[in-house]
């Protein structure tokens, strides 16, 4: 196992490369001034050259071959993206044009309140809606099913944004039993988990309850059956076990999301994590920040995938890591 591990973390480095690249020509080679963009059309010419220097913007956007042919030919590499490169490579995404703050500050900074927010949704959601898959697979064809697949359905169909208003203007502003807007406590933290919680039970309870109800049709589960063994033993014991790496594809995946934090929770619940950061960016036209965050949340899925792969192994022995 240990030469596979080392061997797909090799992989990720020319995949990182890639996204490096897709990353560069988005933000610097697609027919749009940054500079021009974030300073507005009444930036004087000098004003947009400085800029233009301070974001990197400067130069040749990938070899610089009139340089190398007047000088030593090692300044064919004085160019955009070899510049980004080495910027990725020292974690060094420079400073943000709107704070003029470190980026790698401010997105450490950042992280802390996005985890805090992020982590107990992530924990919730998983456990109740394995709970609510486990009990509709256990009552399958039942009302009780057929209640539970409606009111997924419900909470898949109303907007992510009805949760929030509702919850601030019912919770917080009528009755009054949560804050509405701060990150000063943990108890500002309660009416954010809520809602997130309840928006990801739809989506996450319907597809393990599939995940379970493929697996209760399988053989294996009839012959426990034959063998005299409860509805309860088959579920909880042979059904959850084997049902476990579509689980752990969801959720290895769903890891990396945790970074970079919640848009609209943290937008409007006043959460100051790396979501609010970049919705900040965003309206600013901060583009040092966005480039930053864009290239960070790529590579952390890379890593995600190659963590997918290696607890496949560790929960189905029928798997072989070669």
């Amino acid at each position: 196992m240990l030469a596979y591990i080392i061997r797909r973390t090799l992989y990720v480095i020319p995949v990182v490369l890639g996204v490096a690249l897709v990353t560069f020509i988005l933000f610097n080679v697609v027919g749009w001034d940054a500079a021009t963009q974030m300073l507005g059309k009444h930036a004087s010419v000098d004003e947009i050259q400085a800029l233009r220097q301070q974001l990197g913007l400067t130069g040749p956007k990938f070899f610089n071959w009139e340089a190398a042919r007047q000088g030593p030919w090692l300044r064919v590499f004085d160019s955009q993206w070899f510049r980004y490169v080495k910027q990725l490579a020292t974690l060094d995404f420079g400073r943000s044009f709107a704070s003029n703050q470190r980026i790698s500050t401010l997105m450490l900074n950042g992280m802390g309140p996005s985890l805090v927010l992020a982590v107990p949704i992530f924990v919730i959601e998983l456990v109740v809606s394995i709970t609510i898959a486990l009990l509709a697979a256990y009552y399958r064809n039942t009302w009780i099913d057929r209640c539970i697949v409606i009111l997924s359905i419900i909470g898949l169909s109303v907007s992510y944004l009805v949760y929030i208003m509702v919850a601030q203007q019912v919770l917080a502003y009528q009755w009054g039993l949560f804050p509405i807007w701060g990150f000063e406590s943990a108890r500002y933290l309660i009416l954010p988990v809520m809602v997130g919680v309840v928006t990801g039970l739809g989506g996450q309870v319907r597809f393990f309850r599939t995940v379970m109800l493929d697996e209760m049709y399988q053989d294996y589960v009839r012959t426990a059956f034959a063998k005299g063994c409860t509805q309860k033993t088959v579920l909880f014991k042979h059904v959850l076990k084997n049902a476990m790496i579509p689980v752990l594809t969801s959720v290895v995946l769903t890891i990396p999301f945790l970074y970079t934090g919640n848009l609209l929770l943290e937008t409007f619940f006043g959460v100051p994590g790396l979501g609010y950061l970049n919705v900040e960016a965003i309206n600013s036209t901060d583009y040092p920040v966005i480039k930053a965050t864009v290239f960070v949340g790529s590579v952390l899925y890379l890593f995600a995938s190659l963590l997918t792969d290696i607890c496949y192994a560790m929960v189905d022995p029928r798997i072989k890591l070669r």
